[in-house]
């Protein structure tokens, strides 16, 4: 036992030094300062040892105070006291195997480092129980410890804060810049089924069944710690469903034909402005819908296009849909549970045609509200110029004015609410209100656009990872029009449904592979044409 109290105090001063540090180069240096201290007393002492070996004469029985030791051996009374005390307080640790390696004795340094870590256990042991707790011969022991190794302990403790001061100061100067990388690809079988299209041309729907893929490479780089710059790159080859069926309705969520040349398609760079305020910059990729918050991890799953909906109106409300990809916002944490997002986004931004003053543009504001993980709740209002066609609806809530306005005003209302019942299942859910003028045209005609959806969200069915999700909706439709055409109000004259159901499956934490179906029914809000089928099979690799 005394052999493993040697060595348990000696890696104590070591690993305590070290982990308290962490810098491996100013540990040493304060290491290296004890040890000289140690070697010091320690040729001493076997100065002394010598010269009683040689004049045996002298070698009489007398009691040493423990004041006047070089070291501590493993019979002197200070070492078995503190051995008692770790044997009933447990106040030491050795090496994480539990065994205590070596056979010598201890430097008073030594000794009082491990001292000093008795106390504080003690100490924590009284504030938790009493002082009863303590036997009062433990507590007599410790104030004759604390008398004879009175300087050791001061030296000790001086020299541990010492090293806590310069690692902060370390901490507080040093920023490591690295590049990660991340990626994901998409391979989906896909098709469109049904009997014709959703476009009067009276063809039928193109049912052949595509294979299609989208790779995506995003580096992200961090150069204080409170900022972020994200780059993506994008090569994608997959089926335009909108041309076989005639409708955006039929849509995929995660599709697009660029014949899979690498593209950057976003570029964005975010820092913060103390500590409540995050402010965006996007110079490629953007859109308002960065400026909100997710309300719901779960219900956030189903947006995202490479394991969520399959459909792209079953991703988010359409009016977050609204302006261009380059912009700027930001948002302002009021608490944990209140937040205000604002930002501006423009398309075209590089034209000299237009340029800044007269390109598409959407302005949001958001406000969410989220007391708990069960529940959340958000109000967003967009306005926007010239930046209808969301492309998830019909085409006359596109272009509500044919065409003939090119000056279009929209002012956009939308509410957010989740709710989970337990906590592998939420419900949730939105609306969406746009009123659009046309400012061009005699009189400012207004078309009112209407959209809304419910979604159910269930987490690790099957297997942990696992969601499934059903969506139920109607896509952006015309349900008033000031514009008429031949005396007829130009709007949709019926209303289309829009069912849908996924099962994502996650394989690992790389490969997960999600079937999807959604059923289209009364496409372009037209109970004239066929209701349409679209069914998917998304395998998703994500590194």
């Amino acid at each position: 036992m005394s052999n493993k109290i040697t060595r348990l105090i000696q890696v104590f001063i070591v690993t305590s030094l070290i982990s308290t540090a962490g810098h491996s180069n100013v540990a040493a240096l304060e290491i290296e300062k004890i040890s000289q201290v140690d070697y010091d007393r320690k040729k001493i002492s076997q100065s002394d040892q010598n010269n009683r070996e040689n004049n045996p004469g002298n070698n009489k029985q007398k009691l040493i105070p423990v004041s006047q030791l070089s070291d501590i051996q493993p019979g002197d009374w200070a070492f078995s006291a503190l051995e008692s005390l770790n044997r009933r307080y447990n106040c030491l640790v050795g090496y994480p195997d539990g065994t205590y390696r070596g056979n010598r004795s201890l430097t008073r340094y030594e000794f009082a480092a491990g001292l000093r870590s008795c106390l504080d256990k003690i100490n924590q042991f009284i504030a938790v129980n009493t002082a009863e707790a303590i036997r009062k011969e433990d507590l007599a022991t410790l104030q004759r410890l604390q008398k004879d190794f009175a300087p050791e302990l001061i030296a000790v403790t001086g020299r541990v804060d010492n090293l806590e001061a310069k690692t902060a100061e370390l901490e507080a100067n040093q920023f490591s810049t690295t590049v990660k990388l991340s990626g994901e690809v998409i391979f989906a079988l896909s098709g469109a089924f049904g009997e014709e299209r959703a476009d009067d041309s009276g063809e039928d729907i193109d049912d052949n069944i595509t294979l299609g893929s989208r790779t995506r490479l995003r580096l992200t780089t961090s150069f204080t710690g409170r900022d972020r710059l994200r780059l993506r790159l994008q090569a994608r080859d997959t089926a335009r469903l909108e041309r076989a069926t005639g409708t955006n309705m039929a849509r995929l969520g995660f599709q697009g034909d660029n014949d899979n040349e690498v593209d950057l398609t976003e570029l964005e760079y975010r820092f913060r402005l103390g500590r409540k305020t995050r402010v965006t910059i996007q110079a490629r990729g953007g859109g308002i819908d960065d400026f909100t918050r997710e309300l719901n991890p779960l219900i956030g799953d189903l947006q995202d296009s490479g394991t969520g909906a399959t459909s792209r109106f079953g991703r988010k409300n359409p009016i977050l849909r609204q302006g261009g990809d380059v912009g700027i916002g930001a948002s302002y944490r009021f608490s944990d549970s209140l937040r205000l997002g604002l930002g501006f986004t423009i398309d075209d931004a590089d034209d000299p045609d237009s340029g800044i003053t007269r390109s598409p543009y959407g302005a949001i504001v958001n406000l969410a509200f989220v007391p708990s993980r069960r529940f959340g709740m958000g109000f967003t209002y967009v306005r926007s110029f010239d930046s209808l066609d969301t492309n998830t609806g019909s085409r006359i809530a596109d272009d509500p004015f044919d065409d003939f306005s090119e000056s279009i005003i929209a002012n956009s209302y939308g509410g957010e609410v989740t709710f989970s019942p337990s906590r592998n299942f939420t419900i949730g859910g939105w609306v969406g209100f746009t009123q659009a003028t046309a400012k061009d045209l005699p009189g400012n005609p207004d078309a009112d656009i209407f959209n809304y959806a419910i979604s159910f969200a269930w987490a690790d069915v099957g297997r942990e990872g696992n969601v499934a999700g059903l969506i139920f909706g109607q896509s952006p439709k015309v349900m008033n029009n000031d514009f008429q055409i031949g005396g007829n109000e130009f709007k949709d004259p019926d209303t289309s449904l829009h069912l849908e159901g996924f099962y994502t499956h996650r394989v690992n934490d790389n490969l997960s592979i999600t079937p999807g179906l959604f059923v289209i029914l009364n496409p372009e809000h037209n109970d004239d044409n066929d209701t349409i089928y679209v069914g998917t099979i998304r395998t998703t690799i994500e590194f």
